[in-house]
Formats: structure tokens, C-alpha cells, sequence
């Protein structure tokens, strides 16, 4: 949860910036500043808002400049050069977010973003050997899709930073409308028909270095307020599980105590008592934590994993309603136990998260027996039996207490009322660790 909450922090932040130019006044400053520090959470509290839309369209508070301003540019041709000058691009803010995958371990976010149109707007000149022509143009673009991938590195100096991200902008359909071309409309057909993609490749490096070296720059000046350091040798969240297994020891979860268990095979019964199970842990992450955010949901996979355990259970076998009976001990060895978490949240917050699906996978089982004796079923109960009877037990100690707790736990939690509740801790950094949902 700290992890995610590093990169919502990250991903709001940029909301932060209002376009104030740098040139303050020194009595000004501090109000300024008092009034950029409280943005954060007023930020977060309309996204929220936002979310609960139908269909919503772009984020609130983001820095993205509408119209933004293109320099002039200009195309050289065999029949002559085109100038373009007053160049301004609408439309940025008009996006959809089609899907965001954040890789929590590897601290990598990629965004696809969708536009239905994006408008070139501004002036050009035509100069050829016969004439002149210019006046206003127009370039559509529809069917934009956005990519980015971005990505968080720890310093040396233990505070994390915004690396370069990597951007891309493709369209699927273009159109034209050169105002004032006369009779060179179709004259110069063929050469015109190459002026929109001629635009959209000349503004797409000056929009994606834009984005880039302002968002960088944003998320860094927001990160720096973190007080939190990490170590660069480990990643922030396997930080945080080395915590949690200190959690489970001190809440007395290692050794574990499985609930007794008994069934019948056949004419046997069987009674498995005084389970306990040793190493649980020594659990870690044994995939990426991956949030996934499609269709206006976020959803989460988690998975992890423990090293070999160790147990130890009392067994009885008894056959022909207890007329024949053997009892004895039995030290067992699991290779592995891997629990994998599905669990999602809409977007909209006054809707209250699920868990989707829990799967947990034991490995292979070893016995040592104690009192088997010679007897054949008791042999043929060692070996092929109590295995089984072993795993379904501790299946079922793990897999449907760990589900009915998790989705209680879920069914009590309001995630619009704790961001509410703590919004006003985001605008102050010494207060981040101290948040009521952490």
C-alpha cells in the first residue's frame, strides 16, 4: 500500500503546477507557495469527483497546456516552400485513459491514452516561381492514441527520481483545410496531400520533449519532498514485505497452528491434531506487484511465496469404528506455499473494493513417520494418504480463512472516505508516513 501510494502521489503531483511564471514577488512568495502547497490534495478530491462521470474526459488540475504553442516551421518543395507561423495545438486535455499498468516492484508506469481529435491551428505561406498564396490553415488529427512509459530509480542519496520516459503519438485519419490557396489547390494536389503528415512530424518531437522534460521535472519536485529514504540495493516494496514478515512474527502467525482435521478413506478414519507449521514467515514476492487500470477499475495481482517449511502432526487411524486403531507422529516438509491475490477498485471510490480471486498453490510433501508399525494399511496409509490429507488441510487453514478475512477486511473499507480524511496529509511531506490507510 505504501508503494502504491508513492506512485498516486507521483502521478497527482503533476497536478500541481498552475503555470505561474517563476518571476515572484518576494512578498508574494509566501502566499504563493502556501496556496501550490494546498493544490495537492484539492487536486485529489476533484479527481475523485471526476471518476464518478460516465465518461470522464482528461484529469483535473493536470499541467498540460491548452492550446500549446508550436514554433514556426517551415517545407521546402519541388515547386516551391511553405512557412507556417501562430502554429497552436487544442485538444491535449481531451483524453481518455484507456489503460495504465504500474509495476510497483520495478517502479515502471505505462499509460495509453486515447484523443478523439487534436486541431492544428495557424498561418501559412506558399511561395512558388509563379505566385504567393497564404492565410489560415487547419490540420485534424483523429483517432489519437497517446503512449508513455515512465519510470522511478532510487539515488544514491536513498530519494526516488523520475527517469526519462519515453513517448510516442500515432493518428488514424488526418484532414486538411488550407484557406486562401486558389488555383494552387489543385495544381500542387500531390505536394498538399503531404503537408498534414508534414505538420503532425514536425510537431510531434516539440510536443513529446515538452511533455517529457516538464513532467520529469514536476514529479521530481514533488518526490524531493518525500521524507521517506529508500535503499537502492532492494525495491521500495520488498522494503515494505521485509516489515510485514516482521508483522507476522510479532502477531504470533510463525509457527502457525493449523485447525485439526479428520476424514475417512474407505473403512478408515482419520485424525490429523496438533498441526503446526513452521516458516510461513519467510514469505516473499515471487512476481512483480502489478495495479492495472482498464475500463475505469483498477485491478491488483500479488503473489507471493515462502521458502520450505517444516511441520509436525499427530495422526490416529481407525478402522471398524475404532475396534482397530493406530496412532503416532508425523514431521512433514512443503516445499513452497505461493498465495496469488486478484483484487480490484473502481475508480469510482464510493464503490467499495473486491477481492476477485485468491489462489494458494503448496508444493511438494515430505513425511517422516513415528508409530506406523507393520501393519499393511497403516503402511499404505503413510505413503499414499496422509500426503494428500496433509495438503487439505492446510489448504483449507490458509485458503478460506485468508479469503473470508481479506474480503471482510475489503467490505469495512471506505477508500473515498480515507482519502478524504488524510487528503490534507498530502500537502505536507513530514506527515506522508502517517497516513490512517497505511
Amino acid at each position: 500500500m505504501r508503494g502504491a501510494l508513492c506512485f498516486l502521489c507521483v502521478l497527482f503531483a503533476a497536478g500541481k503546477s498552475d503555470g505561474t511564471p517563476p518571476q515572484l514577488a518576494a512578498d508574494n512568495a509566501g502566499e504563493i507557495t502556501q496556496q501550490s502547497e494546498k493544490k495537492l490534495s484539492e487536486t485529489v478530491l476533484k479527481i475523485l469527483e471526476h471518476y464518478k462521470q460516465p465518461d470522464p474526459i482528461g484529469l483535473p488540475g493536470a499541467p498540460i497546456p491548452d492550446p500549446m504553442d508550436i514554433p514556426d516551421m517551415k517545407q521546402s518543395f519541388s515547386v516551391g516552400r511553405m512557412n507556417f507561423k501562430n502554429v497552436k495545438l487544442y485538444g491535449l486535455k481531451k483524453f481518455r485513459i484507456d489503460n495504465v499498468v504500474v509495476d510497483i516492484t520495478q517502479m515502471k508506469v505505462q499509460a495509453a491514452l486515447t484523443i478523439d481529435v487534436l486541431d492544428v491551428l495557424g498561418n501559412y505561406t506558399l511561395s512558388t516561381w509563379l505566385s504567393k498564396a497564404h492565410g489560415p490553415f487547419t490540420v485534424n488529427l483523429k483517432k489519437v492514441r497517446v503512449v508513455a512509459v515512465a519510470s522511478l530509480k532510487v539515488e544514491v542519496n536513498g530519494m526516488l527520481e523520475a527517469q526519462a520516459m519515453e513517448m510516442d503519438i500515432q493518428f488514424k485519419e488526418i484532414a486538411m483545410n488550407f484557406e486562401g490557396l486558389g488555383f494552387f489547390a489543385s495544381m500542387f494536389q500531390g505536394v498538399m496531400n503531404s503537408v498534414g503528415t508534414f505538420v503532425f512530424d514536425s510537431i510531434k518531437p516539440f510536443v513529446l520533449g515538452e511533455a517529457n522534460t516538464n513532467m520529469r521535472s514536476d514529479i521530481n519536485k514533488e518526490l524531493r519532498k518525500f521524507p521517506k529514504k529508500f535503499p537502492n540495493s532492494i525495491s521500495p516494496f520488498d522494503q515494505l514485505i521485509c516489515e510485514v514478515r516482521k508483522k507476522v512474527i510479532s502477531m504470533n502467525y510463525d509457527p502457525y497452528h493449523v485447525p485439526d482435521y479428520n476424514n475417512s478413506v474407505g473403512l478408515l478414519d482419520i485424525y490429523l491434531t496438533h498441526t503446526w507449521l513452521y516458516g510461513l514467515s519467510s514469505f516473499h514476492r515471487t512476481k512483480d506487484i502489478i495495479f492495472e487500470l482498464r475500463n475505469k477499475t483498477v485491478h491488483m495481482l500479488v503473489q507471493v511465496g515462502t521458502g520450505t517449511l517444516e511441520g509436525t502432526s499427530n495422526w490416529e487411524v481407525s478402522l471398524i469404528a475404532g475396534m482397530v486403531s493406530q496412532v503416532g507422529t508425523v514431521s512433514f516438509s512443503v516445499n513452497y506455499i505461493r498465495v496469488q491475490i486478484n483484487a480490484s477498485q473502481s475508480m469510482d471510490t464510493s464503490k467499495p473494493p473486491a477481492l476477485d480471486d485468491i489462489q494458494v498453490e503448496l508444493g511438494n510433501i515430505q513425511i517422516r513417520f513415528d508409530g506406523l508399525g507393520t501393519i499393511d494399511y497403516a503402511v499404505e496409509f503413510g505413503v499414499n494418504v496422509l500426503p494428500n490429507l496433509l495438503r487439505y488441510q492446510i489448504l483449507d487453514a490458509l485458503e478460506k480463512p485468508l479469503k473470508l478475512k481479506i474480503q471482510e477486511a475489503l467490505d469495512q473499507v471506505n477508500i473515498e472516505r480515507l482519502i478524504v480524511d488524510n487528503a490534507d496529509k498530502l500537502d505536507n511531506a513530514n506527515a506522508l508516513e502517517d497516513l490512517q490507510f497505511l
